[in-house]
């Protein structure tokens, strides 16, 4: 099976050693990736805006892109949740390569998790850590446990890093909680996307964490511009980079 690796343009562009640990830790685990040139924006931002005439082409061109190959993995949840469950609208429901794309797309940490099943990693990371995990991840894909649902779910992102040697386990007292990203909430309405913010890291930083991790680049995005700002004693990675081998403070 050749999969392909899609890259969100905000990865890309700030963060592109997510992207390259993404593709070492695939390869690692002896996964056949193609990363197909031209890759786009998931049309998520303008989507979440409103301006779905601005959505429909970027939505068709990755469709177009990804739809010879057997299976799509993207380091983030967010844009996941975005071809998997809003791009229906841009689509006839019975067109066959939008149904293969969107059925085929997997968030990283789902995919390492249920299709290739990883029981193992020859990685340390001797550090305390806490969780992220977004509201795309949670609400969207079901990655995990949210206080809300009462059905039982395992914790995909937890069970991975549970396979890293050293990782010490920080607990917040909130942990699904949302960041206060929200991609354009964060530009409409700043001040409570800031204080969202403040108060992610101030339950992470209480309890002793040194290393704030997470499945989604967007949400450490906003919470590593606050953090920055205000010194806080905390450092945000992605999951990919810690399941990858990459010492602390990679990002």
């Amino acid at each position: 099976m050749t999969v392909a690796l899609f890259v969100p343009c905000y990865i890309d562009q700030l963060y592109p050693d997510v992207a390259i640990a993404t593709l070492e830790l695939l390869e690692r685990l002896g996964v056949d990736v193609a990363y197909p040139d031209g890759q786009t924006c998931c049309g998520q931002p303008m989507a979440n805006t409103g301006c779905e005439a601005d959505t429909a082409p970027v939505a068709r061109r990755l469709v177009d892109l990804f739809a010879d190959f057997e299976a799509v993995v993207c380091p983030s949840g967010s844009c996941v949740s975005m071809v998997r469950n809003h791009y229906g609208a841009y689509f006839d429901a019975d067109d066959a390569r939008f149904q293969h794309v969107t059925s085929k797309t997997y968030e990283l940490c789902e995919y390492l998790h249920d299709v290739v099943a990883v029981t193992h990693l020859d990685v340390k990371f001797p550090h305390r850590v806490s969780l992220h995990q977004s509201c795309h991840g949670l609400r969207e894909l079901r990655l995990g446990q949210s206080s809300e649902s009462m059905t039982p779910r395992e914790n995909k992102v937890r069970k991975l890093l549970n396979l890293v040697e050293g990782i010490e386990w920080v607990e917040p007292d909130r942990p699904d909680d949302c960041c206060g990203f929200g991609g354009t909430f964060a530009v409409n309405e700043a001040d409570v996307s800031a204080e969202m913010g403040r108060a992610r890291i101030a339950d992470h930083c209480g309890k002793g964490s040194e290393v704030l991790a997470s499945a989604d680049m967007s949400c450490l995005m906003h919470l590593q511009g606050l953090i920055r700002r205000e010194k806080n004693p905390i450092q945000v990675m992605h999951v990919a980079q810690i399941l990858s081998g990459r010492p602390l403070g990679a990002t």
